[in-house]
């Protein structure tokens, strides 16, 4: 199905894939252009059908931040060649992001329907005045106009996840009296007379997108009727596509994140297809083949999305095409390489895929001399380092003392969130058998291996920091591994010591259901329904010795989201806390000055970790041995960095 032709009205695209609009950190200045082709090139290449850029605003107030980039002149036209260009000459098609960020703009010449600040912004917008909103649309047409100039196949007019134009479709955030605003017919004035107005000055051929949003999940958002209405105006005015966009930024409720089941939108997509007769793309949590395929055949959607799938394995497409799925490097919907590096203003990638968004910076180009390399650990770090290693050519043996390969992706994956590390394992596993790397488990390191080999990795990951903690009466504190192997007996009163990472997977570890249903979600975050999460009957504590928010060094597009859990779970939180005694009275801790005994009759430590750096002297390695991963570092569990490290280790071998 994936596979499928799409007959438009005047062109076709060569399957169902589209790669869904993300910004990179490569759209802005010229000195990224050569980057950012390659980044497109290497997608449309990998077979994928259309490309949506990141997005652009049409003029200087819809600018997302005061350097965001724009696309409203002749020099942009210029620019933007070398991406068309790119696309082209592989035969995908691509269409340019038009993005107004109204009240979203992170800066003082912000403007939205009504003068209302968003909750995630410090800015407060100005109120739009007619004449700006009859200028606006023609900034977009303008915009328009010259993307038809620099070879772009389309526009995609960004209406949802709260921008401008979202903002005047909902009641929400539109308070106005005059003509675009009260009811729907006015609200959604905006986006009607957009399309019509780039319609009018660009060619039969060019297409429309217009990204719908479809659920705001926010309060007196569009309702599904309105939405219905919305879209079939839509289509009349000019639509050729309509994509549908999820959830504002400010929602609180996790759209795209990893804990999100995959394909949880889908009925979002079958809403719009319902009741159109153009193509629908769906998006949203859509990472492997077979959920794109179902969501095809069940013809809840004519094309899909995947834009982080796609940071993954650029070869996506192509990898299915030939029947080779199982080398499709599968997104994890982390979001650590990607809008946790953008909403930092850092350059996006992929934790599962370092080379995203730096193609032309980290090359693998093949090996000149073939040499016989020890990989030692086979964990995330080991796992990737062999990959790339073989793949440049090496003759590769990968070692560990345990009976299993994995390391700390073996626990990972059994966090409920997170059970997409199943597909990682897998697909290194695969790949590594398909590179002929030999694998020798119950395999301990010996220094007299290192002689039978031109250069040794060690790759040897990191071991649970335990507690100092007196303890009686039979009692001890667990490492958090070997309550994630369930090799330990819990009881109902549970004390967690620490508040980061692996304390709030702990958490959701403990309280959490696993492989969460689409409809256990939708209940769970009250999607469209009354919120109601299944809540485990333990009673939970967190402690930390700092002061301050718990998980304030949590991912920035993530954090949220747990901590949300804990609070869902009520679990109890307590800072500045120092760890005393545990023993069958509970737990002695002293917070402010005072001792308190804890009522609890089981303590894990998610204290953090050491280095397993037992089997060499990281001050003194000869130039042939190399240490990446946990080994170098333990100051997290940090999977993104251990396989960055894999790649520029092979790099230099």
């Amino acid at each position: 199905m994936l596979e499928k032709q799409l007959e438009l009205k005047h062109t076709e695209l060569r399957n169902r894939l589209v790669m869904g609009s993300m910004h990179t950190g490569l759209e802005e200045g010229w000195h990224n252009r050569k980057r950012l082709s390659a980044f497109y090139e290497a997608r449309a290449k990998g077979g994928t059908g259309l490309l949506i850029t990141g997005g652009y605003s049409p003029n200087l107030r819809g600018k997302l931040t005061p350097i965001s980039s724009s696309f409203n002149s002749i020099y942009d036209v210029i620019k933007h060649k070398a991406y068309t260009q790119a696309v082209h000459k592989h035969g995908a098609k691509i269409c340019l992001q038009l993005l107004h960020a109204g009240r979203y703009a992170y800066h003082p010449f912000n403007v939205a329907p009504s003068a209302i600040k968003a909750p995630i912004n410090p800015y407060k917008p100005k109120a739009m005045s007619v004449r700006m909103i009859k200028s606006t649309i023609k900034d977009f047409a303008h915009s328009a106009k010259l993307a038809q100039k620099a070879g772009y196949d389309g526009v995609e007019i960004m209406g949802s996840e709260g921008y401008l134009i979202n903002e005047f479709m909902a009641n929400h955030t539109n308070k106005r009296t005059d003509e675009y605003g009260g009811t729907l017919e006015n609200r959604m004035r905006l986006a009607v007379e957009t399309v019509k107005a780039v319609r009018a000055v660009v060619s039969d051929k060019f297409l429309i997108i217009f990204r719908l949003s479809v659920m705001d999940l926010i309060p007196n958002g569009s309702t599904a009727k309105e939405v219905t209405q919305q879209a079939k105006a839509l289509v009349a005015a000019g639509v050729d596509i309509l994509n549908t966009g999820i959830g504002w930024h400010e929602a609180r409720v996790p759209t795209i994140a990893s804990m999100v089941p995959p394909g949880a939108f889908k009925e979002a997509s079958k809403r719009l297809k319902d009741v159109v007769d153009v193509p629908v793309i769906a998006v949203n949590r859509i990472n492997t083949p077979d959920i794109a395929n179902d969501i095809l055949h069940n013809q809840e959607a004519d094309l899909i999305s995947m834009a982080r799938p796609l940071l993954a394995d650029p070869d996506f497409f192509n990898k299915y095409a030939t029947n080779h799925s199982e080398q499709i490097n599968v997104c994890i919907g982390c979001n650590q390489g990607c809008l946790d590096h953008v909403f930092k203003g850092k350059r996006a990638t992929c934790l599962v895929n370092p080379q995203a968004g730096f193609e032309l910076d980290y090359p693998l180009e093949k090996a000149k001399q073939k040499k016989r390399v020890l990989v030692v650990g086979a964990g995330p770090a080991g796992l990737s380092a062999s990959y790339y290693l073989a793949d440049k050519g090496h003759e590769v043996t990968l070692i560990d003392k345990n009976s299993h390969p994995g390391g700390q992706f073996n626990l990972a994956m059994q966090i409920p969130g997170k059970e997409d590390f199943k597909k990682t394992l897998a697909y290194y596993l695969s790949e590594l058998k398909r590179l002929n790397v030999d694998i020798e488990l119950n395999t301990p390191y010996e220094d007299t291996m290192s002689q039978q080999y031109d250069d040794v990795v060690f790759s040897t990951g990191v071991s649970p920091r335990m507690s100092n903690i007196e303890c009686s009466d039979g009692r001890r504190v667990f490492a958090y591994d070997e309550v994630i192997r369930k090799e330990v007996e819990l009881g109902n009163k549970i004390a967690i010591l620490g508040a980061g990472g692996i304390g709030f997977d702990m958490v959701a570890f403990l309280a959490e259901k696993p492989e969460q249903s689409i409809e256990d979600f939708k209940h769970h975050w009250g999607i469209e329904c009354d919120a109601n999460p299944i809540k485990d009957p333990r009673k939970l504590y967190m402690l930390k010795r700092s002061p301050g928010r718990f998980g304030s060094d949590l991912g920035k597009t993530t954090g949220w989201i747990h901590r949300q859990v804990a609070k869902q779970h009520d679990v109890e939180q307590l800072p500045e806390c120092e760890y005393i005694a545990f023993s069958d009275k509970g737990l002695l801790i002293k917070q402010a000055g005072q001792e308190k005994w804890l009522d609890v009759d089981t303590v894990i430590a998610c204290i953090g970790q050491v280095s397993n750096d037992q089997l060499f002297d990281k001050e003194s390695l000869p130039s042939h041995h190399h240490v990446i991963g946990g080994a170098k570092l333990a100051s997290a569990i940090d999977a993104k960095r251990a396989i960055y490290e894999a790649l520029q280790a092979a790099r230099l071998i």
